[in-house]
């Protein structure tokens, strides 16, 4: 019999902890390998992390409602083996934190200044992970600060509550004299009629982030009517055949990623975050696309190098994203790296929207919905009323970085791939 420590896995980059939700299994009870032990949460998904080894559960080392830390241990079991094996040894946080602090920086591309190292309770090295970072660069928390601040986390580490509860308690330099300024607000009447509902831990953080990138990013939007016509028919004719050989419904959504692709190739400076003063263009094309789910929440997953695939492996990607979101079964990895989003509103029946921009990201788009409407026709013989197949596209873009000339000129881009769609397309 061996005693071995479970630890917590890598959840995807940047991710440097998750909270513990639910065990799934109880101490004494038997766990298979690849059997779920636990759901935790990260700050972008809800997830359950399986057993790396079979045995029976000794001790669970962090319960429900704490933070486990990615590598470190979060439970022991006991294994049946020939052989002995020693209880691992707790990973000990390196001393040089520098080292680490720039692979933060080359994960979140988050700016930091070094800080250093200090001493915990039991001598080892204080480690900051880089979401407290990130928290002390927005609210300007000096070096000298953050070193005080009485981590509540294993081992004195400060945590994203201990960094609330000082800015909550945080006062301001007595040389500095604030305006006194009366805020009435109106009260809140509940009564015997109104139904109360509780925040769930996705609505809330769903709140904080949109609030957030209103905050950060100045919107702007522009609108764009565009000719779906041609895509509309294409659709109709293959949908059908496209289902049979390949098992799959068409949408229209990956013809719309594949135009939103085209036209970052043609303005890749759309394709990008902003870091302090600085733009970072990003190469690699990947788009996140909005998914409504069950519970009324929204989840944006990524289709990752989104340029390479043709509109069959687009299809197929977005089918597989979408499934797996409203089933809750995405992974950490699904939901990073995104470049550009975008949100197909339409499908709720809405002609246009004025999204809001993903942070860090510096734009977003929306289609909506598709309606028969009468148009003029040029042809060479003259100017024609027909019905045609129009749809709105909007595109909210952050006014730090995107003037009103690039963020017009990309949404007109798109709508000229759309427009200019081979009706009698091949697939392949």
């Amino acid at each position: 019999m061996s005693l071995i420590e479970i630890i917590m896995p890598k959840m995807g980059e940047s991710i440097m902890e998750a909270t513990v939700l639910k065990w799934l299994k109880n101490v004494g009870e038997k766990i298979e390998a690849d059997e779920y032990l636990l759901e935790v949460a990260t700050d972008k998904i809800d997830t359950e992390v399986p057993s790396s080894h079979t045995g029976i559960i000794k001790e669970i080392l962090v319960p429900e409602g704490e933070v486990a830390e990615i590598g470190k241990p979060i439970c022991i079991i006991e294994t049946e083996g020939t052989t002995s094996q020693d209880l691992a040894q707790p990973a000990q946080i390196s001393t040089k934190l520098e080292q680490e602090i720039e692979e933060i920086k080359s994960l979140t591309g988050i700016n930091i200044e070094p800080i250093p190292v200090a001493e915990t309770s039991n001598g080892g090295a204080r480690f900051y992970s880089p979401l407290v970072l990130s928290i002390c660069k927005e609210e300007n928390i000096s070096t000298a600060e953050l070193t005080s601040i009485q981590g509540t986390g294993a081992d004195g580490r400060v945590t994203k509550h201990d960094i609330f509860a000082y800015l909550e308690n945080r006062t301001a330099p007595k040389s500095v004299a604030l305006p006194v300024v009366e805020v009435k607000t109106q009260p809140v009447f509940v009564s015997g009629n109104d139904e109360i509902i509780q925040m769930d831990r996705m609505r809330r953080m769903i709140a904080d982030r949109m609030v957030e990138s209103k905050r950060i990013a100045p919107h702007v939007t522009s609108f764009v009517e565009t000719d779906m016509t041609n895509v509309a028919i294409w659709r109709n004719g293959i949908k059908d055949s496209f289902k049979k050989e390949y098992g799959e419904n068409i949408t229209y959504t990956p013809i719309l990623v594949e135009a939103i692709v085209k036209a970052i190739k043609d303005f890749p400076q759309i394709n990008a975050s902003v870091d302090g003063d600085r733009i970072i263009v990003k190469k690699s094309i990947n788009i996140g696309m909005a998914v409504a789910l069950p519970s009324g929440n929204l989840i944006v997953p990524v289709i990752h190098n989104a340029d390479s695939y043709n509109l069959v492996g687009l299809t197929k990607k977005i089918n597989d994203l979408s499934k797996r979101a409203r089933e809750n079964k995405l992974k950490p990895e699904d939901l990073q790296g995104g470049t550009y989003s975008f949100s197909n509103i339409g499908t709720f029946g809405n002609i246009m929207g004025t999204p809001i921009i993903m942070q860090p990201q510096v734009a977003i788009m929306a289609f909506g919905a598709i309606q028969k409407k009468p148009a003029v026709i040029e042809t060479p013989q003259g100017d024609l009323l027909g019905i045609r197949q129009k749809m709105f596209i909007s595109h909210s873009y952050d006014h730090r970085v995107v003037d009103g000339s690039l963020g017009g000129q990309f949404v007109k881009r798109v709508s000229d791939y759309l427009e200019a769609f081979e009706i009698d397309r091949k697939l392949l």
